[in-house]
C-alpha cells in the first residue's frame, strides 16, 4: 500500500512539472506555444483531469492507510490484553519478528530474545525440557504442534505457556518458515491442577456419564464398586453397576426439558459390586459439558453403615434393648391401630409394676436387677400367651394391650400373670421373689384414647398397690378410689418445694482417656422429714403429670446455675453443669426469657450451662426446634439425654443444633450383661461421631465398660466407677483432685 502510495505521488509530481513546464514555454516563446495551441489546450484538460484524480486516489490511500494504522492498533491492545506473543522466523533470510507481548509472558526484555533467539528455551522448567524433543520432531515432519511447558520468570515465578507452532516448507520441502503463537495458561492450569487434585484426592465417588458408558472414574469411585484400576471401569456401561431403572431415572432427570440451570438431584438406591455384593449409595447428578459433549457427571458416596445404623435407631426406637420387648413408643403406636381398626370392640390396658423391685437393684446392683427384668419379660409373654402385646414403660413398669376381650378375660389374663410371678426368680445361684401390682382399664369406658387408657390403668395400679400389692385392680371413677399415695405424694412434693427439703446432688463426667474432669451433672434429691429418701423416679412423673415440673425445673435451674458460678468465681472454670429440662418446661412460652434471665441474674455465661432434654421432644418437632435454635443463639449447650430410648433418628439429629447426646445405662449395661455385646453402644458412638456430637455414656460401673467405650472413641463418661452423685461440698473436694486415675 505504501509503494503503491508512493508511485502516485511521482506520477502527480510528473504530470505537474510537465504543466509547468509547458506555461515556462508559453511565456519564454508564445509563438512555439501557438504553433502547439491544440495539442496545448489538450494536455492543460489532461493534466487538470490527472491531477484531480490522483488527488482523489491519494485521499483515498491516505484513508486506507489510517484505517490500517487503527487496526493495527486494534490487534495490538488485543494482543496485548489477551498475554499473546507472536514469534516469526524467516529461515532464508534468517529475519527474526518478535511482538512485544512477549515481554509481558517471559518477564524479559523483548531485546533480549532478538540477541539470543534461544532464549525462549534456556528459560523452560527442567522438568518440562522433554517436551521440546517431540515438538522438534513433529515439527521437522511439516506437523503443526501445540505444545505445553512451564516456564521460569526472573523473579522467580513459575508460568504455563501454551505455545502453537507453525512450519511452512516451500515447493522442494526446505524449511523455510516459522510462526509460534503463544498464550499464558497458567491460571488454566492451575484451575485444572486443583480440580484434579479435588477429585482424584475426594473421598466421595466422583464419575462422568456419556450415553450411558462410564467415561471418567475417580479412584474413590473405583474402590467402591471393588474395581482395581480405572481402566477396568472406563468404557463400561453404567447398567453393569446400577439398575437399570434407576440410570434410566437419572437420566430422565438430569436431562429435563423444564429443569433450571446447574440443577442437581439426589438418588439413594444400591450399586452392584464387582464382586457381586450391593451397597447403599447416596448420590447427586447434574448434566455437564464434558469434551464437547453433553454428560452426566455423578458425585456420591456409601451410605451403607449409615443405612444399617438408620435400621439399628429404628429398632431402637421401638424396642426396648434390655428385654427385647416392644417399647412405650411401639406399644402406643400399636394400641392407637387397635382402637382405629376395632373402635367397636372392648380392649384391656394392663399396667403392671414391680414390688420389692427398687430394694434388689439398691442392694444387688443394676446388673442383677437387669437379669430380673428380662426374666419378668419372659414370664409376662408366658402368661399374656398369643391374647395380647407385652411392652416395657421403663424402669420396672410394663404394659399389656389384650385385643377384643371383656373385663372376666382381662381378670383372667391378670391372675394368670400373678401365678408366674408365685414363684422366685434365681440369678446366680439365689433366689429373688418379685411380685407385680396391676392396674386394668378397658376401652371404651375408662379411656377413649391411648393416653387416658395408660392413665387410668397407671391409676388403677396405685390402687392395686394400696391394697397390699400383689394384686390387680380395674379402674374406677369413683374420687375415693383413687391413689391415695399419689395424692400424698404430691401434697408431700409441694410443701417439699416451700419447705427447702429438696437439695441437688453433683454427678462429675470424666475424659474417658485423660480422667479429668469435662462436665458436672445435677441431680435432684429429695429426703422427706418422715418418709426418708424419695427416690427421683417416684416423683419426677408426679412433678411432670401435675404441671409441678414447671416450677420445680426452675429452682433446679437457679439453684446449678449459682453453684457453677461460685465454682467458677473458686476458679473451676474448664467445665458446664448439665441439668435436665423436661418437655412440660419446653411447653413454657415464657421458657426463654426464664433462661436469659436466669444466666444474668446468676453472672454465669451461657456456655457454662448445658440442658439435657429427652428425644420425646421430637414428637413436636417443628416447635422444639425453634427453641432448641433459640438456645443455641444464647450461647447454652445442648444434649440428647437417654439417647435411643425415645423418637429420635438421624433424619431428626443432623438438622438440630444438639452439641452431645448421651447413651442410656440400659445400653452401657449390655456391654457386659447383653448378648449383642455392646453392639448398641458401637452403634450409637459410630452415629454420634459421624454427625459430629460429642458422645457421653452414662451408667459405667465397671473397668471392662470403660475399655469398650474408649475402644470404640466414646469421649466421656459418668457413674458408679467413678463417683456417685456427691453433694456440693463433697464434689468440691473432687474438683480439687483434678482427675482420677486412669486404667
Amino acid at each position: 500500500m505504501k509503494l503503491k502510495r508512493s508511485l502516485y505521488r511521482f506520477l502527480l509530481i510528473l504530470i505537474v512539472g510537465i504543466f509547468v513546464l509547458i506555461q515556462v514555454i508559453d511565456f519564454f516563446n508564445p509563438e512555439f506555444y501557438h504553433s502547439f495551441e491544440i495539442v496545448s489546450n489538450i494536455v492543460s484538460i489532461v493534466t487538470f483531469a490527472a491531477l484531480g484524480f490522483l488527488f482523489f486516489l491519494i485521499k483515498e490511500f491516505d484513508k486506507k492507510a489510517d484505517e490500517y494504522t487503527k487496526d493495527q492498533q486494534k490487534m495490538k491492545n488485543i494482543f496485548d490484553t489477551l498475554d499473546v506473543a507472536i514469534w516469526s522466523h524467516d529461515l532464508k533470510t534468517d529475519t527474526l519478528l518478535i511482538t512485544p507481548g512477549i515481554e509481558k509472558l517471559y518477564g524479559r526484555k523483548l531485546e533480549s530474545f532478538y540477541e539470543d533467539s534461544n532464549l525462549w528455551k534456556e528459560v523452560i522448567y527442567p522438568g518440562d525440557l522433554y517436551v521440546l524433543e517431540e515438538r522438534e520432531k513433529k515439527l521437522a515432519a511439516g506437523e503443526t504442534v501445540t505444545s505445553h511447558y512451564r516456564i521460569i520468570r526472573p523473579d522467580g515465578e513459575v508460568r504455563w505457556i501454551q505455545d502453537r507452532g507453525i512450519p511452512t516448507f516451500d515447493s522442494k520441502g526446505d524449511f523455510v518458515d516459522f510462526n509460534s503463537v503463544l498464550f499464558d495458561i497458567t491460571d488454566r492450569k492451575e484451575s485444572e491442577g486443583l480440580y484434579q487434585s479435588i477429585v482424584e484426592m475426594s473421598p466421595d465417588i466422583i464419575a462422568v456419564v456419556h450415553d450411558g458408558r462410564i467415561e471418567y472414574i475417580n479412584e474413590a469411585g473405583c474402590k467402591l464398586i471393588g474395581a482395581e484400576s480405572q481402566e477396568q471401569v472406563i468404557g463400561q456401561s453404567a447398567k453393569n453397576y446400577v439398575p437399570a431403572q434407576i440410570t434410566d431415572l437419572i437420566k430422565s432427570k438430569v436431562f429435563s426439558p423444564d429443569k433450571s440451570e446447574k440443577e442437581r438431584h439426589t438418588f439413594e438406591f444400591q450399586v452392584r459390586r464387582t464382586d457381586g455384593e450391593s451397597i447403599d449409595v447416596e448420590l447427586a447428578a447434574r448434566a455437564i459439558l464434558y469434551e464437547g459433549r453433553f454428560a452426566i457427571q455423578v458425585v456420591g458416596r456409601d451410605i451403607t453403615q449409615r443405612k444399617k445404623s438408620e435400621q439399628t435407631i429404628k429398632f431402637m426406637a421401638f424396642y426396648d434393648t434390655l428385654t427385647m420387648l416392644p417399647n412405650r413408643n411401639q406399644f402406643r403406636k400399636h394400641l392407637n391401630e387397635i382402637l382405629h381398626r376395632q373402635e367397636h370392640k372392648k380392649h384391656a390396658v394392663l399396667f403392671l409394676d414391680l414390688d420389692r423391685f427398687k430394694i434388689i437393684n439398691d442392694t444387688k446392683g443394676h446388673s442383677v436387677g437387669d437379669i430380673i427384668l428380662q426374666k419378668v419379660a419372659d414370664r409376662l409373654e408366658k402368661a399374656v400367651q398369643n391374647e395380647g402385646l407385652v411392652s416395657r414403660q421403663g424402669g420396672d413398669e410394663f404394659i399389656i394391650v389384650l385385643e377384643d376381650v371383656n373385663k372376666e378375660k382381662a381378670s383372667q389374663v391378670a391372675k394368670r400373670i400373678l401365678n408366674e410371678f408365685s414363684y422366685p426368680f434365681e440369678v446366680n445361684s439365689e433366689e429373688f421373689f418379685v411380685t407385680p401390682s396391676i392396674g386394668i382399664s378397658i376401652y371404651p369406658m375408662d379411656g377413649s384414647d391411648e393416653e387416658t387408657l395408660i392413665k387410668n390403668a397407671d391409676t388403677a395400679m396405685y390402687q392395686a398397690k394400696e391394697h397390699g400389692k400383689n394384686n390387680y385392680q380395674f379402674y374406677s371413677n369413683n374420687l375415693d378410689g383413687i391413689s391415695t399415695w399419689k395424692m400424698k405424694l404430691e401434697n408431700w412434693l409441694r410443701r417439699a418445694m416451700e419447705q427447702n427439703q429438696l437439695t441437688l446432688h453433683y454427678q462429675p463426667q470424666l475424659d474417658l482417656c485423660t480422667g479429668n474432669i469435662v462436665g458436672v451433672e445435677a441431680l435432684i434429691r429429695w429426703n422427706h422429714p418422715e418418709y426418708g429418701y424419695i427416690a427421683p423416679s417416684e416423683f419426677i412423673p408426679l412433678a411432670e403429670e401435675t404441671g409441678l415440673i414447671v416450677p420445680l425445673g426452675k429452682w433446679i435451674l437457679r439453684e446449678a446455675c449459682e453453684r457453677r458460678k461460685a465454682w467458677k468465681d473458686e476458679g473451676y472454670e474448664d467445665f458446664p453443669i448439665a441439668v435436665n429440662v423436661s418437655v412440660r418446661q419446653f411447653q413454657d412460652e415464657h421458657f426463654i426469657r426464664f433462661i436469659t434471665e436466669m444466666l444474668e441474674e446468676a453472672g454465669l455465661e451461657a456456655n457454662y450451662l448445658e440442658l439435657e432434654i429427652t428425644e420425646s421432644l421430637m414428637q413436636n418437632l417443628e416447635n422444639s426446634t425453634i427453641i432448641l435454635n433459640q438456645l443455641k443463639e444464647l450461647g447454652v449447650l445442648l444434649s440428647v439425654d437417654d439417647f435411643g430410648t425415645g423418637y429420635s433418628s438421624l433424619s431428626y439429629l443432623k438438622h438440630l443444633p444438639i452439641d452431645k447426646i448421651k447413651i442410656d445405662k440400659s445400653f452401657v449395661d449390655d456391654i457386659i450383661y447383653h448378648s449383642n455385646q455392646g453392639m448398641m453402644v458401637k452403634t450409637i458412638i459410630d452415629m454420634g461421631v459421624n454427625l459430629k456430637f460429642t458422645v457421653i455414656a452414662e451408667g459405667i460401673e465397671t473397668e471392662e465398660q470403660v475399655k469398650f467405650l474408649t475402644q470404640n472413641a466414646c469421649q466421656i463418661g459418668q457413674g458408679y466407677y467413678y463417683s456417685k452423685p456427691l453433694p456440693a461440698h463433697k464434689l468440691e473436694e473432687f474438683l480439687l483432685k483434678g482427675s482420677v486415675p486412669i486404667f
